[in-house]
């Protein structure tokens, strides 16, 4: 025990304690395991549905909050995320009043949320049918 300690003293940069290699490794494999995110984005704008569809392109969740924006911009935005949804083989699913979940093929979506409350409210959804 006491050579080794002389010894890493010695030559600092020589690795002889194979248990800082395995955290290296444990640290490397947790990032790869949390490479994918679920992003919330309040579009101002329909310019911003490209971002949001290149978050769906890197593999990301998207939940998306159409508060911010009027309710033509809100169907422009729901139609090109459509498209998108499409064409990588994602999900989407309502979560409340204007707020929607996207995901990209390989992430599952389970349960259903209630909607008694938004029936029971007399605003209207702007996103119809989403």
């Amino acid at each position: 025990m006491a050579f080794d300690t002389l010894k890493k003293m010695l030559n600092p940069d020589e690795e002889t304690d194979e248990y800082e290699g395995r955290e290296e490794a444990v640290k490397v494999s947790n990032k790869e395991t949390y490479k994918n995110k679920t992003i919330l984005v309040e579009p101002r704008a329909f310019s911003e549905a490209q971002q949001i569809a290149d978050y769906l392109k890197a593999k990301n969740q998207v939940v998306v909050n159409f508060k911010r924006v009027t309710s033509d911009v809100s169907k422009r935005i729901m139609d090109f995320l459509n498209g998108i949804i499409y064409a990588i083989e994602g999900k989407m699913e309502k979560l409340g009043p204007g707020i929607v979940l996207c995901a990209p093929k390989g992430f599952e979506i389970e349960g259903n949320i209630s909607e008694e409350e938004t029936k029971k409210s007399k605003k209207t959804d702007d996103l119809g049918e989403w």
